[in-house]
């Protein structure tokens, strides 16, 4: 029963997402306007466009995934049903990944889905568009989950969106560089595999030790 507890949690993500889509499309919004407004602020050449899309397109992807943090854990706290989920017999950790994991396919593939066509629009050569789309399948994950830890731990406290913002832009950089520089090399004809080799090392880390922090987290804010 304890292996179908993730995909129970990740279902009611769906249902939810179903009843507030307003909520989960003001990342993919804010996506959308941040890449379109970045040719606008600087100097729209297609050849510095070109060399800073990768940047744009990931520090987009990055801000849009901050704004769904806040709300990550927020309305289970309010209901108590974050605490069923203590109480549950089942592994805390698994049921956290599986709520998660909703949310990243609720948020994340519409955003990937619509990530190529920004990157045609920024001026990307087609061969670099794949590992682009890869780049960031791989790497969202780690920025989500990491971003899970920071939401578990702040759940309780009010306009914790800025405390979220502090704490995890040290953790984000390293996701951040190995992602704009596999786009980066890819666009320029090298080789992008040491820097996807790199994020497949960190989504392996955080898919191992997030859950397990984010379940430490929840009791601590819960006891609080």
């Amino acid at each position: 029963m304890a292996d179908f507890s993730f995909f129970i949690l990740m279902q009611r993500e769906f249902k939810i997402a179903s009843r507030s889509v307003q909520q989960f499309l003001l990342p993919i919004s804010f996506f959308s306007l941040v890449v379109l407004l970045f040719p606008l602020g600087l100097n729209p050449s297609p050849q510095l466009l070109q060399t800073i899309a990768p940047g744009i397109l990931w520090v987009a992807a990055l801000l849009a995934i901050l704004l769904s943090l806040d709300n990550l854990f927020r309305e289970d706290y309010e209901d108590g049903f974050l605490e069923l989920l203590v109480l549950s017999p089942r592994p805390l950790a698994l049921l956290l990944a599986g709520k998660v994991a909703g949310q990243w396919l609720i948020i994340i593939l519409p955003l990937l889905l619509i990530a190529s066509l920004f990157g045609i629009f920024l001026g990307l050569p087609n061969h670099s568009l794949g590992t682009l789309l890869i780049s960031l399948l791989i790497g969202t994950p780690c920025l989500m989950l990491i971003g899970a830890i920071a939401a578990a731990l702040t759940v309780g406290l009010q306009q914790s969106s800025v405390l979220i913002t502090l704490l995890l832009l040290p953790l984000y950089l390293p996701v951040l560089i190995f992602g704009s520089s596999a786009v980066q090399h890819a666009s320029t004809g090298l080789s992008s595999n040491p820097q996807l080799y790199m994020l497949s090392s960190l989504l392996i880390l955080t898919l191992t030790l997030a859950p397990l922090a984010m379940s430490a987290a929840i009791k601590i804010s819960l006891s609080q």
